[in-house]
């Protein structure tokens, strides 16, 4: 049986415009970055509160990148959702759906990263007072 989930990975073509995004628009830290012995260039993402890793993967011998629509995405919460999506708008990344307020009073919104990759942004519903 397993025991913990350790990493995510999503293989791109561009994985400096990808880390940018990532680490710019998202905040997530890089902790490591090398070469696998495939081949394959691996860098390791850090989410604020997470264990787990994103690992994102260029392996150009894999052929072309062909992210299919609605197949996977990442989802992150963030305190205020209008905030972020004024501060990724800034970085030329708005905003692809949303924010859409659940019957549960928390809201979403999408955003899709440079490879089509799309990740999901929700902001906890407020507490009850």
């Amino acid at each position: 049986m397993v025991t913990r989930l350790l990493h995510t990975r999503y293989r791109v073509a561009d994985l400096a415009r990808t880390v940018d995004f990532y680490t710019r628009v998202l905040g997530l830290k890089e902790i490591r970055r090398h070469k696998s012995p495939r081949g394959s260039e691996l860098v390791f993402l850090e989410t604020p509160g997470s264990s787990e890793l994103i690992e994102i993967c260029q392996f150009d011998a894999s052929g072309p990148v062909v992210v299919g629509p609605d197949l996977t995405h990442l989802a992150f919460e963030v305190p205020d959702l209008a905030a972020f999506a004024a501060h990724a708008a800034a970085l030329g990344y708005p905003l692809s759906d949303g924010p859409t307020t659940s019957s549960s009073g928390s809201s979403f919104a999408f955003i899709d990263a440079p490879e089509g990759y799309e990740i999901e942004l929700i902001q906890p519903a407020p507490s009850p007072t």
